[in-house]
């Protein structure tokens, strides 16, 4: 564990700020148009709901930290939220328990491993590696206040409505699709539980856990979610605060490590974004201060990350200034 000791120092934050927003309004219709023609990709099917989804499907849109909105293709197309969760029920359960709590029962370390992997499990004595993953999802999502599944579950749903600005629509037939298919997920919870990671029924964690993936968003609800953790917890639209700017960090912290799954380094490097993705063909990426980014096209890369969004993206980095890592020379005044 890194040590820190923050007691006594006032910390200060710089973020910048977004072009006006007619700049902001060109340069996300011009990154879906350049983008739109992209073929490549496979669209999931090992959930068969999803192998329905129309790979033509594009949505961009961009949420800055101001509450403007700029939306492009299909961006009001909804979709299950899928992996994309987690990066929010992790935010409220640090806001329920608190950074050191949540750290010590889910961790923050990349696993290099596949998104649902039972080995980075094993491998670490049960202890999940972050909660990117979906044996660390399982185990955010046990943390989730409520007396019973129900009781969580309703906690979780509030809670990413509350991020979105509006009650977020559940998606029977979706929820239905991958109880059918989720062997692996409740191996992972009963392994979990085996370990003494879990408290409640293994299988039932799991089943909220599957309803919360289930809830429907498009991309314009992904930015702006994305733009409340960009806006220290306060989310931009609707004005109200949903988690503290602490939180907000910690989250952001984490997803930037473990957002893309084992291609989360290569990301980082390329595009200098927090970011996370959804096997339905989402990705939300926060530049802290300034806002988000919300892409929706199901065509997956063999990550499973969807080809078009990454694309928009990081069209929208490089032309935005969004990289966190990236800086020119101070103008200093001639000697």
């Amino acid at each position: 564990m890194i040590p820190t000791d923050t007691e006594g120092i006032d910390q200060a934050v710089a973020t910048g700020a977004l072009p006006g927003w007619e700049r902001v309004e060109e340069l996300v219709l011009e990154a879906h148009r350049r983008h739109s023609g992209e073929a490549s990709g496979e669209v999931a099917d090992y959930i068969p709901i999803l192998g329905a989804a129309d790979p033509a499907l594009f949505g961009l849109a961009v949420v800055d930290a101001t509450g403007g909105v700029h939306d492009a293709g299909d961006a009001l197309h909804p979709f299950s939220i899928q992996s994309i969760s987690k990066m929010f029920v992790y935010a409220l359960a640090i806001q329920e328990h608190g950074h050191e709590t949540v750290r010590d029962i889910v961790g923050v370390n990349n696993t290099g491993l596949s998104f649902n992997s039972v080995m980075a499990l094993e491998l670490n004595g049960g202890h999940p590696m972050n909660p990117m993953v979906n044996a660390g999802a399982i185990a955010t999502t046990a943390l989730m206040p409520g007396a019973d599944p129900d009781a969580k579950w309703e906690s979780i749903r509030d809670g990413l409505s509350a991020f979105a600005g509006r009650e977020l629509p559940f998606d029977d037939d979706v929820y239905h699709s991958e109880i059918q298919t989720n062997e692996r997920n409740r191996a992972l919870g009963r392994l979990l539980g085996s370990y003494g990671r879990l408290t409640g029924d293994s299988d039932e964690i799991v089943d909220v856990y599957t309803r919360q993936c289930s809830l429907n968003v498009p991309a314009h609800d992904l930015a702006v979610m994305g733009a409340t953790l960009a806006d220290g917890g306060v989310n931009p639209v609707t004005g109200r605060r949903v988690v503290s700017a602490d939180v907000c960090r910690d989250t952001l912290a984490v997803v930037a490590a473990s957002g893309l799954y084992e291609r989360s380094g290569e990301w980082l490097f390329e595009i200098g974004l927090p970011a996370k993705s959804g096997v339905s063909g989402g990705i939300v990426a926060v530049a802290p201060g300034k806002g988000a980014a919300g892409a929706f096209s199901p065509p997956l890369d063999s990550a499973g990350n969807s080809v078009r969004a990454q694309l928009a993206i990081g069209h929208l980095s490089r032309s935005l200034g969004l990289n966190l890592f990236a800086s020119a020379p101070m103008t200093r005044a001639e000697e």
